[in-house]
This record gives C-alpha cells, sequence and structure tokens, in this order.
C-alpha cells in the first residue's frame, strides 16, 4: 500500500514539473497582406474597328430595252457571259425602218428641187421689182414660197435623220460591259419601245459596291468622338470583308461615302465601300460583314475583360490597389478588341488594376501588387 502512494505521489510531481515547463499559448498568427495578380494601366495608340453588316451590289447596272417597235429576228449573246459595251445583243426586223429611211431621202430630194426653183424665181423677182415689172405683192409669194421649200428641206433632212437612228435601234447593243443576265425574250417576240419588261439585265462586277448599314446613334456617338479629339479620322482606312461562311475576302474595299438621309424605319445610314472583285467571287445580294476603321484613339486604355465585373447595377467595376488597399472604380466601357476591354473612363495610366485574385478581396482590403500568372518565372510557381 505504501508503495501505491510512492508511485502516484512521483507520477503527480512529475506531471506538475512537466506542465510548469509548458510554453504559454500562442494566439493565433497575424497574416501578412494577399498577394494579387496586377498589371499597370498603359496608354497608347489603337485603331478602333467596328463590324457592320452590308450586301453586295453591282457597280453598274443596266436594262437592256427596245427603243423601236418590231419582231425579233436573233439574239447574239450567252446568257450569264459577259458582254462589251456596244456589243451587239438583238436585231429586230428592220425592213420598215429601212424603207423609211428611203421614204425621207426622196422627200429630201422633192424639197431640194423645190428650193432650187422657188429660189430661182425669188432671185428673178427681185430684179424685176427694182424697175417696177411686178408687184410688190408677187415679189413677196415669190420670197414666201423659196422660204418655205427652204423649211421644207430642213424638214426633210430631220426626216432623214429619224430614220437613220431608229434603223440603228434595231440592232441593240449592249450600255456597258458586264455580265448579263438571262434573256427575257427570244426571236420571233414582239417587242416595242417603252415597254414594260426589259429584255436583259447587264451586271458590271468588278469593282463591286458594298451597302454597309451602320445605326444614326453609333454614326453620331462616333462623330462626338471625333469632334472632341477622342479619336483621330482616317479616310483612307481600308474596309475588311468576310463573306456569309465566314472567311476573309482576300481583297481590302475603300469607303466611299455615306448616306445623307437616315432610314425612317430602320433608323438606320447607309455607308458605300467599294470592292476589287477580279474573281467574281461576289455578286449583287450576298449578306455580308465588313469591319471599319472608325479612327484611332491615341490614348486607348486596354485592360483583360476577366479584369472587369459588373455590380448589381450592371455597372462595370475595375478594382484597383490605392495605398496598398483595394479601391472599387466605376468605368465605362466602350468595344472589345482581342479579348480586351477599351476603358473609355474611370481608369488612368499608371494604376494599378487587379486582374487574378478578384474572388478572394474586397473593396478596403490590404493587399500586395504581384505578377500574373503567366508572368511568374517556373520555378517561382513551382516553390
Amino acid at each position: 500500500m505504501r508503495q501505491i502512494v510512492k508511485i502516484a505521489s512521483v507520477l503527480s510531481v512529475a506531471l506538475w514539473i512537466s506542465g510548469c515547463e509548458q510554453k504559454p499559448e500562442q494566439g493565433p498568427q497575424q497574416r501578412g497582406p494577399m498577394e494579387v495578380g496586377v498589371i499597370t494601366v498603359a496608354a497608347k495608340p489603337q485603331s478602333i474597328m467596328v463590324e457592320l453588316p452590308g450586301r453586295s451590289k453591282a457597280y453598274l447596272e443596266a436594262e437592256v430595252r427596245p427603243q423601236v417597235s418590231g419582231i425579233v429576228l436573233a439574239r447574239s449573246f450567252n446568257e450569264g457571259g459577259e458582254v462589251q459595251k456596244g456589243q451587239s445583243l438583238y436585231q429586230i426586223d428592220a425592213s420598215q425602218y429601212e424603207a423609211a429611211l428611203v421614204s425621207a431621202k426622196a422627200e429630201l430630194e422633192r424639197a431640194q428641187a423645190a428650193e432650187k426653183s422657188t429660189k430661182a424665181t425669188a432671185e428673178r423677182f427681185s430684179s424685176l421689182i427694182k424697175s417696177k415689172s411686178i408687184s410688190q405683192q408677187d415679189f413677196d409669194t415669190a420670197e414666201a414660197n423659196y422660204l418655205e421649200a427652204k423649211a421644207s428641206v430642213a424638214v426633210a433632212k430631220a426626216a432623214i435623220n429619224t430614220a437613220e437612228i431608229n434603223l440603228a435601234y434595231t440592232k441593240v447593243e449592249a450600255p456597258i460591259s458586264g455580265r448579263i443576265g438571262k434573256s427575257n425574250v427570244t426571236a420571233g417576240a414582239l417587242v416595242g419601245a417603252g415597254q414594260a419588261q426589259a429584255l436583259a439585265n447587264i451586271s458590271q462586277l468588278d469593282p463591286i459596291n458594298i451597302d454597309i448599314v451602320q445605326s444614326s446613334t453609333q454614326m453620331l456617338r462616333l462623330k462626338q468622338h471625333i469632334a472632341s479629339g477622342q479619336l483621330l479620322h482616317d479616310d483612307t482606312a481600308p474596309v475588311a470583308l468576310f463573306l456569309e461562311d465566314g472567311t476573309a475576302y482576300s481583297h481590302k474595299g475603300k469607303l466611299q461615302f455615306a448616306e445623307v438621309t437616315v432610314d425612317e424605319n430602320t433608323g438606320a445610314v447607309v455607308l458605300r465601300a467599294e470592292f476589287p472583285n477580279p474573281e467574281g467571287l461576289l455578286l449583287p445580294g450576298m449578306f455580308v460583314r465588313t469591319v471599319l476603321t472608325v479612327g484611332t484613339d491615341p490614348k486607348a486604355i486596354l485592360v483583360p475583360q476577366r479584369a472587369i465585373t459588373r455590380n448589381t447595377k450592371g455597372q462595370a467595376v475595375a478594382m484597383v490597389i490605392e495605398d496598398g488597399k483595394v479601391a472599387a472604380r466605376i468605368v465605362t466601357t466602350a468595344e472589345v478588341i482581342d479579348n480586351q476591354w477599351r476603358i473609355t473612363s474611370g481608369l488612368k495610366a499608371g494604376d494599378q488594376l487587379i486582374v487574378e485574385g478578384l474572388q478572394k478581396i474586397r473593396p478596403g482590403a490590404p493587399v500586395k501588387a504581384g505578377p500574373l500568372a503567366a508572368d511568374k518565372k517556373p520555378e517561382t510557381q513551382q516553390k
């Protein structure tokens, strides 16, 4: 029994000594500022481009129409082929117009003969009136007959000119060079001057026009930025084109003009660009997408899209470091350029913008600026 008491006493003393040797408990460790990925905002010149829809339209279009009436004897072109200006397309029966020309020439000869006769009479009466051999009335009549015959000659010459024009119109020629469509008439059809239906249509496709649609609101905003100096406009900037299947068109175009009126139904303005089309790839009526350089921002601020968030009001928010702490900035965004927002207000060159670690911070929290993960050295990332 005494031995048990001795053992218990020894154990209690040992426990007391070990308890006295324990160090006092430390409080929770104080962590330093969190490191976040930061970029320094910089301003640099940047071309501002907009993507707008458009449709292709022939550079020149002409309707082939008859100028005289008659039966079509022949068609002398291949449908869908290329034709040259002045090339004969249709031949209309010319027999009645040839006869009219012969008749007009005969009428001219008759009028010239009458003119010659009346002229001789008027000249003879002119000498007789001086000697009072004829009356004044006879002289006036002879002179009037001569003038009338002279006018008849002029009318006959005009009739010949008209007959020659009508005869030439029996050969229907191409008014412009280009690609001709299908023929709406065949040999044997009766056509007439002023008919509603065109014989065929010709389109010049090289170069070709692209009608681009831009909203009037966007146009006004761009003009305001140019007027204020925020954008520098360049009229010679090329226009890029993308086809219906998304492929890029190999040739660049140039902007020609902007329409002077706004479509009251759509609120849009039409811009026209001209593109070379040597391969004939673009056809009238095709839907395309165009990329226009509307100007250059001399002090553009571009930031990664992931660095911009939205608050409950839908406003764009950027987190920056101010005096070692997180500060929220309301910013204004424009268009996206290469996965980056262009910021028009709210940030300035030199600001430290937080890009990585946004989920772990809040405004007012102390943070330490660090490089982005992609910029860290491999050995640093392994540690």
